[in-house]
């Protein structure tokens, strides 16, 4: 049945909605509505977000808002279509993926001239679907936007929520019964390594073209009619997602499912099923309950990320040949993606090294800057020390206190290596010298005292989807947009739980 379409009046926004990948990307895509819902409820609503776009706020969390967002009634000028997409899953691939419970509803230009896709997500069954329902539950749902806001405060690169719709309806899943919910979705765009993946396995070459073309129009657009634009486009999304793996890194934060689906050319994370934040460091942390082998634990993150590269650049090897039979044109084409490929370590350290020392107040580049980070990181993984918090007190130590009063404020153990790396960082820092009254400061800055902590983050969701309560959830949202203040009344939340609380702790991918 086909959503309430009535003709626009004088009550309904117009909101710009256009759809360039409809009009210019036939073949990656099918049109589709999305499913009828009995009794929809507008749970949370963006405003600042939907401000952002330039849509009136008052007027979509108004009452026609649970319609709207919860696919009842088309959003005024909407055209709703789901996308196509291949994918490697966890190594394996898949010929056919795609949106199997999401709509692209269209793009809208934003405040800043930068166009954004909003899509719905658990929106009902679409050709993608493969035997799933299409819907999503609420505490998935939920999730990602609690999760997706955190990130954007803590100014790492990603999708953001518009809106959370309760569907009236109940969902099965393992778990049994539970409420359904649609998720809104606002993104630089949804175009994936997968994409890429679809078109070239077509063995289409104009729409693998199309496609390129059209990715770098929208994201990098200075290449648009050179002569090395797949190359330099590969380049591209190499660096952003170096950078974009560096800024988790910097926070605990664990993707959890880095199938290539999942990976976007924007280089904003996407996708937040099986996420989590890591309390006690350790590089081998995994959550997510169908990565068994650990394939996208913590510290194999940015060597996912150069294996997904390949792949994208595998995709768009036909594009860097001119003359397919050529063979000169075929090696030399593979020996510059190659490069490409080869180059990723190194703007990944760079990055991440970017952002260890703005961490650790380290002013300018050093030699042993890396090795004092390393060093600090191998401190805290032999203590089993709280990742979060033990960067964040750094900044309770700035004014030089002796080595062993040091340690106990960083909740470490005075001994070891400990000594050693005191004196050095004090040396790096010039607290050996003088004192820096900026420094705290400074370290407070970039050191979040507040991260979505597993354990706060399933009471919220359980209150929620349980008894309907949503005050926990608004609570820790309004925590973690501002995770860098101090919030001296939300200071339970910035404590890790006990290891006991969390042991055996799983996240799920919620489909």
């Amino acid at each position: 049945m086909k959503p309430t379409d009535p003709t626009p009046s004088a009550a309904e926004p117009a909101l710009g909605f256009d759809n360039t990948y409809a009009r210019e990307l036939g073949g990656l895509y099918a049109a589709w509505q999305p499913a009828q819902v009995p009794a929809p409820v507008l749970l949370r609503f963006n405003h600042a977000l939907a401000d952002e776009l330039g849509w009136p706020a008052d007027v979509l969390a108004g009452p026609a808002g649970a319609d709207w967002f919860g696919g009842k009634r088309l959003l005024p000028g909407a055209e709703p279509l789901a996308q196509a997409y291949a994918g490697h899953q966890f190594g394996g691939y898949s010929p056919q993926l795609g949106d199997g419970r999401a709509l692209l509803l269209g793009e809208v230009m934003d405040r800043h001239d930068q166009r954004r896709d909003v899509a719905f997500k658990g929106s009902g069954r679409t050709p993608f679907s493969r035997g799933g329902d299409g819907k999503a539950a609420l505490g998935p749902v939920l999730r990602e936007y609690l999760i997706g806001e955190a990130m954007h405060a803590l100014g790492i690169p990603t999708t953001r929520a518009l809106a959370a719709v309760a569907t009236g309806e109940s969902v099965r899943r393992e778990a049994g019964a539970l409420p359904g919910a649609v998720l809104t979705r606002v993104a630089a765009s949804h175009l994936r390594v997968g994409t890429f993946q679809w078109a070239s396995a077509s063995a289409d070459p104009d729409l693998l073209r199309r496609l390129a073309d059209y990715s770098i129009a929208r994201h990098d657009p200075e290449l648009s009619g050179q002569p090395g634009r797949y190359l330099g486009l590969l380049e591209a999304v190499g660096k952003r997602q170096a950078a974009l793996v560096a800024r988790w890194m910097g926070v605990g934060f664990i993707h959890g499912v880095m199938n290539t689906d999942n990976m976007t050319i924007s280089g904003e994370t996407i996708d937040y099923g099986p996420c989590a934040f890591m309390d006690a460091y350790d590089p081998a942390t995994v959550f997510s309950s169908i990565d068994r082998n650990g394939r996208y634990a913590y510290g194999n993150q940015p060597h996912m990320a150069r294996w997904n590269l390949a792949r994208l650049a595998e995709a768009l090897l036909p594009l860097m040949v001119q003359t397919p039979d050529a063979e000169d044109q075929v090696q030399a084409a593979i020996a510059e993606a190659t490069a490409v490929i080869d180059a990723f370590p190194g703007w990944y350290q760079a990055a991440w090294l970017g952002v260890m020392r703005a961490k650790l107040g380290l002013e300018g580049e050093e030699a042993g800057d890396e090795a004092l980070a390393q060093d600090w990181l191998a401190l805290l993984a032999e203590q089993s020390a709280d990742f979060t918090l033990s960067f964040r007190r750094l900044a309770d130590v700035a004014d030089h206190p002796p080595p062993q009063e040091a340690a106990s404020a960083l909740g470490l153990a005075p001994g070891g290596a400990w000594a050693d790396w005191w004196a050095r960082w004090m040396r790096r820092t010039g607290l050996a010298d003088a004192p820096r009254p900026a420094l705290a400061a400074t370290l407070r800055a970039v050191n979040p005292r507040f991260v979505p902590r597993n354990l706060r983050v399933e009471e919220a969701l359980d209150a929620a989807t349980e008894s309907g309560d949503l005050a926990p959830f608004e609570r820790l949202l309004a925590v973690l947009q501002r995770p860098f203040d101090e919030q001296p009344d939300a200071a339970a939340y910035a404590e890790p739980p006990a290891p006991a609380q969390m042991a055996g702790y799983r996240t799920f991918c919620g489909t």
